[in-house]
């Protein structure tokens, strides 16, 4: 089985989240007028203080804390709550279309599509990305995020759940991710191989079995490893 990161392993996400909560904010605007204003920093950061407080249990659930965000954002904004909770989840429909509107890195999909022809493929996440909603599905045989098991990479409960339900054991799987933290050291942990993707040339001292600069060396890499 060979386990996948998404954001920053097969696309860039910081311009995708920047443009989906631009268009989040031009469809609120003429709906809730202040609450651009509204939304500074130090508001935001005590909207996200005051929702985990409340509901702790969606501190790994990115989607459920930014629709609890915008329904307590628009409530201060003068809207009633079941208006705020309505208008919140319409605007979260927004912001996630645009969310899974990505431009995948060179290589990806047809290293996806060849390593998907010899190994288990699934996709393993701390965000909200969905592989339905990008087209990934034809590859991946499942995904699992972070709101699925309750906590995040690096903690063991997403790599153990995908050997889990690929029923392979720590030997048998390779992960493959950008972050030295979560993705590599996470993978170390349980025993999985790991392949750092390390796009930028940054100093080699991450502990992965393998390291590559561009996506299609990968089905090498991991060829490399079967055969170690």
């Amino acid at each position: 089985m060979v386990t996948f990161d998404l954001d920053n392993t097969l696309w860039h996400v910081d311009s995708v989240i920047r443009r989906a909560e631009k268009e989040t904010r031009d469809w609120i605007q003429p709906r809730v007028p202040n609450y651009a204003t509204y939304m500074n920093a130090e508001n935001v950061a005590s909207l996200r203080a005051q929702t985990l407080e409340e509901h702790p249990d969606i501190r790994h659930d990115l989607s459920a804390l930014r629709i609890h965000m915008m329904s307590r954002a628009f409530e201060q904004c003068g809207l009633e709550r079941s208006e705020a909770d309505a208008v919140a989840h319409e605007a979260f429909a927004v912001f996630i279309r645009w969310r899974n509107t990505i431009t995948f890195y060179d290589g990806a999909q047809d290293t996806l599509n060849s390593l998907s022809q010899h190994y288990q493929l699934a996709a393993l996440t701390n965000g909200n990305a969905d592989i339905q909603k990008i087209g990934l599905d034809s590859y991946f045989s499942f995904a699992i995020s972070a709101a699925d098991v309750g906590s995040s990479k690096p903690s063991p409960e997403m790599f153990l759940e995908a050997m889990r339900r690929a029923e392979v054991p720590p030997t048998d799987a390779v992960h493959v991710g950008d972050n030295p933290i979560d993705d590599i050291e996470g993978a170390n942990r349980v025993g999985m191989y790991s392949i750092w993707v390390n796009f930028d040339a940054k100093p080699d001292r991450v502990p992965a079995h393998a390291t590559v600069s561009d996506l299609p060396s990968l089905v090498g890499a991991i060829a490399r490893l079967e055969g170690s």
